[in-house]
């Protein structure tokens, strides 16, 4: 019986639903995308939309880095306001989203892979505001936020992710928040407003992912050092790559993937986003 408490666990804050919630990898991009009307909040908006309303949303941004893991347990988390430089309208922006102390506890359970522990002091950084708000914008519910242990491999972010599918069942929406090519040190500032501007190798390396995600083949993105030779400048850093394998581990035998905001943003970004299952 021991295999099946965790199972048991969850459902003590969550019932079972007749339907299975979408996983989601979502390009961020600039925390300005927060505020702004644009193609990428306007399809975070229909997001929101197109589902019945979730029981919760959990985030693992690429913001929030740490040595192990740990998820958010606080009944009001904060707003973490984790960048500089920008208009202060954007620092004036609060997300009160209540959090979910027993589904953060549950969690904890769910996984066995790694120990989970439980955080009272982080929030919700940009990685997870600046979408979340446009789904949600009444701010009414919960939403947690689990870190990334940055001194794992890429393949244990891709397990950790399998461990998280039976979120799905329960209403959990489960999003990764990052960027399939992120490079800031190679993006053209003067190109920002130029739309869908991406250097050649930028949407070669954006081409090469969606033909491997849409193929199912998981050892070569797990394995991203090797993918192509210019994954080195897509991928700098894999802060804003792991949690697209968070997102790839949540896909189920018959989920079907689809690919939105599929744009370059200043040379060096894109925003490819990627929605697993119906």
């Amino acid at each position: 019986m021991s295999g099946l408490e965790p199972l048991f666990s969850l459902s003590k804050s969550l019932k079972e639903e007749d339907y299975t919630l979408p996983a989601y990898f979502i390009g961020h991009g600039s925390p300005m995308n927060g505020i702004e009307n644009n193609v990428f909040s306007q399809s975070w908006a229909q997001i929101g939309k197109e589902y019945p309303t979730p029981n919760a949303v959990l985030v693992v941004s690429a913001h929030w880095l740490t040595r192990g893991t740990y998820i958010t347990a606080m009944e009001h988390p904060k707003t973490i306001h984790d960048f500089g430089g920008f208009p202060q309208k954007l620092f004036d922006v609060q997300y009160p989203a209540p959090g979910n102390p027993s589904l953060a506890l549950d969690t904890t359970k769910l996984v066995t892979s790694t120990k989970v522990e439980l955080d009272h002091e982080w929030g919700l950084d940009h990685g997870v505001w600046t979408v979340v708000r446009h789904m949600y914008p009444d701010a009414n519910i919960p939403v947690l936020q689990l870190s990334i242990d940055y001194g794992k491999p890429a393949q244990f972010h891709y397990d950790l992710g399998k461990e998280l599918l039976a979120l799905r069942k329960k209403g959990v929406l489960v999003i990764g928040s990052g960027n399939m090519v992120h490079n800031l040190g190679a993006v053209a500032w003067d190109k920002l407003n130029e739309p869908e501007y991406g250097y050649d190798w930028a949407i070669e390396m954006n081409t090469v992912f969606k033909d491997k995600i849409s193929k199912g083949d998981v050892k070569s993105l797990i394995e991203y050092t090797k993918l192509h030779k210019a994954s080195s400048l897509a991928i700098p850093t894999p802060d804003h790559y792991f949690p697209l394998l968070y997102t790839l581990g949540l896909q189920a035998q018959k989920d079907t993937i689809t690919f939105f905001n599929d744009k370059a943003v200043g040379g060096s970004l894109t925003m490819t986003s990627v929605k697993i299952g119906l």
